[in-house]
């Protein structure tokens, strides 16, 4: 094919071989993900791979780990682009029977060594050489795995380890079991509109993280759902890669991918629904791009310990989302809970964040006692008070970014309210002020208006709410004093 180069081992990893404990085998892996017709295509990466294919692929990762010294019950981090390498690499190290650890490709090295430094993995795999266009939705890669001598074998029966997006400040461990991930990959089956057996998934989310790994990659494998990536992370290579193909076809993304092809384009006969999460979606959009397509734009709202908690993917319900199957959900003082069965975190967390079977989302949300149905009102740390008045800054955010003039922004607050904005082009700060005016009481206005050529995103996509990051974009520009 022409796709897949082959993983190289440096040397083995230091520290123990043995497992202290039962640590689950890899066989799930093929039961739930690879089993089905060989002959089947499943994967769409600049070439057609079959599901016989890359079930080999599999197998020679899983020999060439080995050889690396990867046992079962061992540790490793996998920091590869997207590519069917990454693929094979991360389903070769579960069939190995390994804890696996995912760090994004795009992070920086001391992002990396810092990260690395928290999970002490036994075997690292990067990239040694990567061929990649820009703005590509893939990558082709030449991989290689490093044995870390200070490593350490899994101290748990997890088979996954993400680290939150850290969109507002540092990230969490978060651990996941097969048990969790397959219950996640039931609840997808159950939802009536996610893709069944012969239709197709155009993923624009990243595999590291929940939804382009669990909504994308594992559920279309599960589910015989042909899994497609475009050539460009563009407008055009998007609509190109739905019309590639004759299925019933769901674009997969974050907003901030619905918004670029909201802007232009035609209708696509494929094209069935577009899905995206991990943002609030700014009030226009949902109309926008039905208006442009002819079909839904659908939303999902997950976190990373549990995967996908809620859905609308319709847009019947917008802004409100209905809970997916098997979901328990309550609020309490105004915040979202959701019932689950184990503390979803690994090292040093906040203790209040599961209590007795429920995870505090510290998102704020509202639920319909008639319908069931929830309605996420941003987070629960932007609810604030100025001068003893009660302030939202989620409500000031989604009026900033509906003016006709602003093409993305954030809300914050330190000592006074802030916003960090990009301009629509003709368009200027006194502009902001004089529309903010007419639609926000004086109190609830910002009172600094930073001006940003472009806002800074986490590796998720997802626009950053860190403070320090939003300040450092904002460099040496002087705030707007409205």
């Amino acid at each position: 094919m022409g796709l897949f180069m082959g993983l190289r081992y440096a040397s083995r990893p230091g520290g123990e071989d043995a497992r202290a404990h039962p640590f689950p085998s890899g066989e799930w892996v093929h039961d739930i993900l690879l089993a089905g017709d060989p002959g089947e295509p499943c994967l769409s990466m600049g070439g057609t791979v079959s599901r016989g294919e890359l079930t080999g692929l599999v197998d020679n990762q899983q020999r060439l780990l080995e050889q690396a010294g990867l046992r079962p019950g061992g540790t490793v981090t996998v920091r590869l682009p997207p590519s069917v390498e990454y693929i094979a690499t991360l389903l070769g190290a579960w069939r190995a029977g390994a804890q696996v650890s995912l760090l994004d490709h795009r992070l920086v090295s001391r992002e990396v060594d810092n990260a690395l430094d928290r999970l002490a993995p036994q075997v690292v795999v990067t990239a040694r050489s990567v061929t990649a266009a820009p703005m590509a939705g893939y990558a082709r890669a030449v991989a290689e795995a490093t044995g870390r001598a200070d490593g350490r074998p899994a101290a748990t029966q997890h088979v996954l380890i993400q680290l939150s997006s850290g969109s507002t400040g540092p990230s969490k461990i978060i651990a996941r079991t097969a048990a969790d991930l397959v219950s996640e990959l039931d609840r997808y089956e159950q939802l009536d509109e996610y893709p069944k057996r012969g239709e197709r998934v155009v993923l624009l989310a990243s595999m590291v993280h929940v939804l382009g790994l669990v909504g994308g990659l594992l559920h279309s494998l599960h589910a015989g759902v042909r899994l497609a990536f475009p050539e460009r992370l563009t407008a055009d290579g998007i609509r190109d890669a739905v019309a590639a193909g004759a299925e019933p076809t769901m674009v997969l993304g974050v907003p901030f991918h619905a918004e670029l092809l909201a802007a232009g384009g035609a209708p696509l006969s494929a094209l069935s629904r577009m899905v995206v999460a991990g943002e609030l979606v700014r009030p226009w959009l949902p109309g926008a791009f039905a208006a442009r397509y002819g079909v839904p734009l659908g939303t999902m709202y997950g976190m990373t310990e549990l995967g996908v908690i809620a859905t609308d993917l319709d847009g019947r319900h917008h802004p409100a989302v209905a809970p997916a199957p098997g979901m328990s959900l309550r609020v309490v003082d105004g915040e979202l809970q959701v019932q689950m069965p184990a503390s979803p975190y690994i090292g040093l967390v906040d203790d209040t964040r599961w209590v007795d079977g429920w995870l505090r989302t510290r998102d704020a949300a509202a639920i319909d006692e008639a319908t069931g149905l929830v309605t996420i009102l941003g987070r629960l740390d932007s609810q604030i008070a100025v001068g003893g008045l009660k302030v939202d800054l989620t409500e000031v955010e989604q009026t900033l970014c509906a003016l006709p003039q602003v093409d993305s922004g954030v809300v914050t607050y330190g000592s006074v309210i802030e916003a960090y904005l990009v301009l629509r082009a003709g368009a200027s700060a006194a502009d902001v002020e004089s529309a903010l005016a007419e639609r926000l009481a004086p109190y609830k206005r910002p009172r600094d208006l930073h001006v940003l050529d472009a806002m800074p995103r986490t590796a998720t996509g997802k626009i950053s709410r860190d403070r320090s990051v939003l300040r450092a974009a904002a460099g040496a520009s002087p705030a707007v004093e409205p």
